[in-house]
């Protein structure tokens, strides 16, 4: 039995995949999302959602994503587990390969979005899972009374190192520059909270610790190159973010940091594919600008279907 062939696939189910997915399904194309993880990405992941128009006072990150979900199944879009390692451009279809099967579609939106970038240093990969973590909210909990350190100076360290205050004895917030690249709204959190302590001018050189986990952190200043030990039961990498395109860089033109080039209509250097969301580079990475993302890349790939026939 042949595979059918779909209208859209849509690779990645965070808010700009939800949000294509919503606009292909409510014009009746058919439509199948492929997530490799849960659905909802990295907001899964966030605590409280304060910049998101339309829910005064926040909303939690899953939340938010549940009714992401709930308004495409009115739709009825169709999703499935499953990891993208593949795509061949046929012209008019294009062959996808999800696992261990090809599946068929006229059309493609990428939306598989970017995860946390790695130090590396040493200690770093040895300690994941046993003290260093690349996400407060899924891991904060686990370091109740303990001195912990976030690394990095930008939104997302700011407010993790603001969650970790809930359960941590501790929270240094380690910068390799000497202030905050976070909104100003979070800087006045970080620093009217006693329990965070900015490190300055600092950067992490390793990771040390015992067959129980992290027990410290060798940094080095970055004015007097002077090291220094920092005692600590976990650290959280919160120094930015890397496209998850990788398997795509033989397929689809690229910038050097590995994002997805587009023009301002979501249109790749393959006609027919499309992408949208933090995958493609642009000046900001949001949900609101996922979001606007995910309805512009199926609107286009709805003409551009029109257009082929």
């Amino acid at each position: 039995m042949s595979e059918p062939l779909y209208d859209v696939l849509i690779i990645g189910g965070g808010p700009a995949g939800l949000t294509a997915g919503l606009y292909t399904s409510r014009a009746k194309l058919k439509t199948l999302l492929v997530e490799r993880m849960i659905l909802g990405g990295q907001v899964m992941t966030t605590t409280k959602v304060e910049n998101y128009p339309g829910f005064p006072g926040g909303i939690d990150g899953p939340d938010l994503m549940v009714r992401f979900q709930e308004h495409c199944q009115e739709f009825g879009l169709e999703t499935v587990t499953g990891e993208v390692t593949g795509l061949v451009d046929k012209g008019g279809e294009k062959l996808v390969t999800v696992d261990d099967r090809v599946v068929r579609t006229r059309a493609v939106i990428i939306t598989t979005g970017a995860e946390p970038s790695k130090l590396g240093i040493p200690g770093e990969a040895e300690f994941t899972g046993r003290g260093v973590s690349y996400c407060a909210t899924c891991d904060g909990a686990f370091f109740r009374n303990v001195p912990v350190a976030i690394i990095g100076g930008g939104d997302t360290a700011a407010e993790e190192a603001l969650f970790l205050t809930r359960f941590a004895s501790k929270v240094y917030l380690v910068h390799r520059r000497d202030e905050l690249r976070a909104t100003k709204l979070l800087q006045e959190r970080i620093f009217a909270n006693d329990k965070i302590e900015p490190v300055w001018s600092s950067t992490v050189d390793q990771v040390a610790g015992d067959q129980s986990g992290v027990t410290s952190l060798v940094l080095r200043s970055r004015k007097d190159d002077a090291q220094r030990t920092l005692e600590v039961a976990g650290m959280f990498v919160a120094i930015g973010v890397t496209p998850k395109a990788h398997f795509l860089a033989d397929i689809l033109e690229l910038d050097r940091d590995g994002y997805i080039l587009t023009d301002a209509e979501c249109r790749t250097s393959i006609p027919g594919v499309f992408a949208a969301g933090d995958v493609r580079k642009k000046i900001l990475k949001q949900i609101a600008t996922a979001v606007g993302d995910g309805a512009i890349a199926a609107i286009v790939t709805e003409k551009y279907l029109d257009d082929f026939e």
